[in-house]
C-alpha cells in the first residue's frame, strides 16, 4: 500500500516537472524594441503648394454687333494681327441695301422740306397782306383769322418735315454703321489663339455679341492662377517669387511674382479657395495658355536649425498618461522617456525644434514593435524533451 502511494507521489511529481519543462521551452520571452531616427541640424523649407493654369495677362474677344453669313475669314489660329486689320468679313449685302434704302428715304424727306418751307413762306406773305388789309377794314376779322390758321399750319408741317431729315439722316448714319461693322477688324495688335468660326457660317447677334476670335495682346508676359486653400492663403503675401513646373518641360522650374492676392472665394463642395496671380516673365514663349501649373511657394525658411522627424511627433506611447503639451519620447537609461518640446517651422518631414532637452545626434522613438525570441536551437525547432 505504501509502495502504491509513492508511485503515485512520483508520477505527478515527474508529470509537474514535464509541464514546466513545455512551459519553458515552447514558450518565449517578448522583448520590446523602438525603431528610433537621430535629431539632426539642417535647414527647414516650409512651403505650400497649389496648382493653377497659365493664362495671358490680357485677352480680347472679338464678336460682333450684327448678324449675318461669315463670307471671308483673314485670320487663323496664331496668326499675328495689327491694329484695325480686317480679319473677318461678314455679307454686306443686305446691309448696302438698307443703307440705299435709308439714302431714298433721306432724299423723300428732304423733298418734303423743301415743299414745307414752299407753303410756309407763302402762309406768311398771306398773313402780312391780311394783317394790312384788316388795319384799313378791308377784310373782315374772320379772314385774318383764316390766314393766321394757315400759317400756323405751314409752320407746324415745315417743323414735322425738319424732324423727318433728321431721322432720316440718323437712319442713314446707322446704316452706315451697320455696313461697317460687317468688317471684323482686330482692335489690337497681338496673336489670335482662338477662333470660331468658318467661311459659310451665319452668326446672330440678336441677343448678345457672339465670340468669333480671341486675341492675346502680349505672350510675352504671362500669368498663373492658382486656387489656394484658405487654410494657407494667411501665408501668400504680395511680392513672393514661387517656382512652378508644367508637365510639357518636367525639368524645368519657372518663376513669377505674386501680383495680386483676390479676396472673391470660390467654393467648391464646401472647400474655400482663393485666386493668387502670379506673373510671369515668357520672353521664351515657352509657357502656353491653359497649361497646367504646380506651384510652390516659399513661406519661410531657416537654416542651421535642430530639427526633428515628424513621425517622432506623431508616435504615441502605448498606456502612457496623456499630456497636453508637446512632447516626443526618447531612450534614456534603456528606458523611454517623454520630453517636452516647443517646435517652429516644418516641410512636412522635419520639423523645427524651439525647446526641449534634445541634443543633436539623439535618438527619438518613431515605432514601437514587438519580437518574440524564443529559446531554441539556430535550427528554429524546440528540442524534444527529456524527462
Amino acid at each position: 500500500m505504501k509502495n502504491k502511494k509513492k508511485i503515485v507521489l512520483i508520477a505527478g511529481i515527474s508529470l509537474f516537472i514535464i509541464a514546466v519543462t513545455l512551459i519553458v521551452i515552447f514558450s518565449g520571452s517578448a522583448k520590446t524594441e523602438f525603431k528610433t531616427i537621430k535629431v539632426q541640424r539642417g535647414s527647414i523649407i516650409q512651403t505650400v503648394t497649389a496648382t493653377g493654369n497659365v493664362n495671358p495677362v490680357t485677352t480680347i474677344l472679338v464678336g460682333t454687333r450684327v448678324s449675318g453669313t461669315i463670307v471671308d475669314l483673314y485670320a487663323d489660329y496664331n496668326s499675328l494681327v495689327k491694329k484695325d486689320q480686317l480679319i473677318a468679313q461678314i455679307d454686306p449685302t443686305p446691309f448696302e441695301n438698307e443703307l440705299k434704302q435709308a439714302e431714298a428715304d433721306l432724299y423723300n424727306a428732304r423733298s418734303n422740306l423743301f415743299k414745307a418751307d414752299v407753303t410756309l413762306k407763302d402762309a406768311a406773305r398771306t398773313l402780312k397782306r391780311k394783317q394790312e388789309l384788316f388795319k384799313r377794314d378791308l377784310i373782315s376779322r374772320s379772314e385774318l383769322d383764316d390766314a393766321e390758321t394757315a400759317y400756323d399750319s405751314a409752320r407746324a408741317q415745315y417743323e414735322m418735315a425738319v424732324a423727318q431729315v433728321r431721322k432720316s439722316e440718323a437712319g442713314v448714319k446707322q446704316a452706315k454703321t451697320n455696313l461697317g461693322y460687317t468688317r471684323i477688324v482686330s482692335p489690337v495688335n497681338g496673336v489670335v489663339i482662338a477662333k470660331n468660326v468658318e467661311v459659310g457660317q451665319t452668326v446672330a447677334a440678336s441677343f448678345q455679341t457672339p465670340t468669333l476670335f480671341t486675341i492675346a495682346p502680349d505672350l510675352t508676359k504671362m500669368q498663373v492662377d492658382t486656387n489656394v486653400d484658405e487654410a494657407d492663403i494667411s501665408k501668400i503675401k504680395t511680392g513672393m517669387e514661387p517656382i512652378f513646373t508644367v508637365d510639357a518641360y518636367p525639368d524645368r522650374r519657372f518663376t513669377g511674382v505674386v501680383a495680386q492676392i483676390r479676396l472673391s472665394p470660390t467654393v467648391v463642395q464646401n472647400v474655400v479657395t482663393y485666386d493668387v496671380v502670379i506673373a510671369v516673365d515668357n520672353t521664351h514663349l515657352l509657357l502656353k495658355p491653359g497649361m497646367t501649373a504646380n506651384v510652390t511657394f516659399v513661406t519661410q525658411e531657416k537654416t542651421n536649425v535642430l530639427k526633428i522627424p515628424n513621425t517622432a511627433l506623431r508616435f504615441k506611447m502605448p498606456n502612457a498618461a496623456p499630456s497636453k503639451q508637446q512632447g516626443v519620447w526618447i531612450i534614456r537609461d534603456g528606458k523611454p522617456v517623454r520630453v517636452n518640446i516647443k517646435t517652429g517651422i516644418t516641410d512636412g518631414e522635419w520639423t523645427e525644434l524651439v525647446e526641449g532637452d534634445i541634443k543633436e545626434g539623439q535618438e527619438v522613438i518613431v515605432d514601437i514593435q514587438t519580437n518574440k525570441k524564443n529559446n531554441n536551437s539556430s535550427t528554429g525547432k524546440p528540442p524534444s524533451p527529456r524527462f
